[in-house]
């Protein structure tokens, strides 16, 4: 587990120097990179950003990769989560912010050619992403059984010892390092949820109170979701830390 954190930093350390050139990235390597940036720059909750990458891995499963702009549908599937989650977000300023970060140091563009060029190319292509998705933007979100597991699990750990463990910044950032991968497509949003709970309590050497006392060191998620097996909470953890064992980003 030492080594899913020492990975975790490794890739923040290297996203805080320098932002990734999608220019010159093969295309689709850094899709889902691009949507987090765009997402957070856009200033959108990070439920609607996974959301986004979420409509971005469903578009993808279906469609060929090589038909498509990569980043053209990556804005599309932004401004469709926003529908989803409530949160919108104006064609201008995603376009905008699309645009810049592709070309970065660009500043805005203008009310000219490439500006309707881009505005149209993201709203036919946001329709497309609608029509893939049948027009059902109603995407379970993890991380709303996360937040509501958090609230629970709190209650049953002392107050200081809660404290002192960053269980839920932790449980959080493993739920959203997951949207980059299309694999989270395979399983039910409760059992996400859980999966980035166990770890996170795995990875911070914590344990659940009175869990031992249990006849099964599982049972204690028992209370959220009945139907999830040990072998199955295993395995989506493996998945999520594959997602750290990427290759690093071109920087």
């Amino acid at each position: 587990m030492k080594d899913v954190i020492d990975v975790m930093a490794l890739q923040s350390s290297r996203r805080d120097r320098r932002l990734p050139d999608y220019r010159s990235a093969p295309s689709h390597s850094l899709a889902t990179n691009f949507i987090f940036e765009c997402g957070i720059k856009l200033g959108l909750q990070p439920a609607t950003v996974a959301t986004a990458a979420i409509f971005y891995h469903k578009f993808f499963k279906e469609a060929d990769k090589n038909d498509y702009d990569c980043y053209v549908i990556c804005t599309a599937c932004l401004c469709a989560a926003g529908k989803s989650r409530d949160e919108a977000v104006r064609l201008r300023d995603a376009v905008n912010v699309a645009y810049n970060s592709i070309n970065r140091g660009a500043g805005p563009l203008e009310l000219g050619e490439e500006y309707w060029s881009w505005r149209g190319s993201v709203a036919q292509a946001e329709l497309l992403v609608l029509r893939l998705l049948g027009f059902n933007l109603d995407a379970p979100s993890p991380h709303r059984y996360l937040l509501h597991y958090l609230r629970s699990l709190q209650e049953w750990f002392p107050v200081a010892q809660w404290r002192s463990a960053p269980i839920a910044r932790t449980a959080m950032a493993f739920l959203q390092d997951f949207h980059h991968s299309p694999l989270i497509l395979d399983y039910r949003a409760p059992h996400v949820a859980v999966a980035c709970l166990t770890l996170a309590l795995h990875v911070l050497g914590v344990s659940v109170p009175l869990a031992s006392t249990l006849d099964d060191d599982a049972a204690w998620y028992s209370v959220f979701t009945k139907d999830l097996q040990k072998e199955k909470n295993w395995e989506i953890m493996e998945k999520i830390m594959q997602v750290y064992g990427r290759e690093p980003e071109p920087i």
